[in-house]
């Protein structure tokens, strides 16, 4: 039997699983990432040898390793432009340095497209042609298939699905523009409105499921909130769900995709978040398409990267199989 690897690599933790092709994990680890370029390449090295020598399985029998990594990725040269969580990480041939250490063909994405490539070949987008992927956490990230293969971009930049703009008189994004998406869906801001709202006075049991402490308020807090019936927490999620399904409904306009997958934290929020995204996308969008379009939770959860990274791994050795067959 042929593996893969697949290699998450995160600004908080770096996973690393053996996959069969049919991207069941078979072994997995996981360690805090290092703070520095050199120690997480050595890391990278030595959390895929971990793996290898836990499961008995030789080089040999692996097909490759797939890696995936935020930020911009020249997929092409397998080189990590950027990534603010390590320092000195600029321009990182990690393709390059990998192959050379372990010995194996490597192939580097960004993570976000790798989700999205794992949720299409095992997860929510299975049977799916066209889809398109979201993520919300502490940013929005977004990846798209096209015709069953990852769309990436004239410059390899597509699927910045959260510097969409909601508001062209919106507040500043890091990315430089004004009014983006991220800048009111992201975690970080649904926790802002609730802590504003209650300190300008607004009664919510959210005080209370945090022991007055607001510094405590999350996402996760807001859900319980809403659920128990709390007026402030279920108008979050709807201006939450409402922002989301008006940029969505752009999406659908723009591609016609059959599916359009939702993971990240701030997605476990379940119906309270995907009520106002369906009924704002259909209220929105072009009917013949909104109609047609199913918008549902990831199923791969926190294992998404990894399964996705071990997917691109299968998905260009048969690129370069069709292309020298045997």
């Amino acid at each position: 039997m042929q593996h893969l690897i697949g290699v998450d690599l995160g600004g908080t933790n770096l996973k690393v699983a053996l996959l069969d092709k049919k991207g069941e994990i078979r072994k997995k680890t996981s360690v805090l990432t290092a703070r520095g370029k050199q120690a997480v390449l050595q890391q990278i090295i030595e959390s895929i040898e971990k793996v290898l020598e836990k499961t008995g399985v030789k080089k040999s029998a692996v097909l490759g390793i797939g890696i995936g990594t935020p930020g911009l990725v020249d997929n092409i040269h397998g080189i990590v432009r950027g990534f603010t969580n390590i320092k000195g990480w600029r321009n990182v041939p990690l393709k390059e340095y990998v192959e050379r250490e372990i010995k194996l063909p490597v192939y580097v994405d960004n993570d976000v497209n790798l989700m999205t490539l794992g949720e299409l070949m095992c997860g929510a987008g299975r049977g799916a042609k066209n889809i398109v992927c979201l993520t919300l956490g502490t940013g929005v990230g977004g990846g798209i298939v096209i015709e069953g293969n990852l769309y990436r971009g004239s410059t390899l930049s597509a699927g910045e699905i959260g510097h969409v703009s909601v508001n062209a008189d919106g507040p500043r994004c890091i990315c430089g523009s004004y009014g983006c998406l991220e800048r009111y869906v992201g975690n970080a801001y649904i926790v802002k409105k609730a802590v504003e709202a209650i300190e300008g006075g607004r009664r919510s049991i959210i005080k209370k499921l945090v022991e007055g402490d607001l510094k405590a308020v999350t996402p996760r807090v807001i859900s319980r909130a809403a659920r128990q019936g709390d007026r402030l927490a279920g108008e979050i999620w709807e201006e939450t769900g409402r922002y989301i399904g008006i940029v969505l409904s752009g999406v659908v306009n723009l591609l016609d995709p059959e599916i359009i997958v939702i993971g990240g934290g701030v997605a476990q929020a379940g119906r309270l978040l995907f009520e106002p995204i369906r009924k704002t996308v259909k209220e929105r969008a072009m009917s013949i398409p909104a109609r047609k379009v199913k918008i549902v939770p990831a199923k791969l959860g926190k294992d998404a990267g990894l399964i996705g990274a071990g997917m691109l791994v299968k998905v260009e050795a048969n690129k370069i199989s069709s292309l020298h067959p045997a």
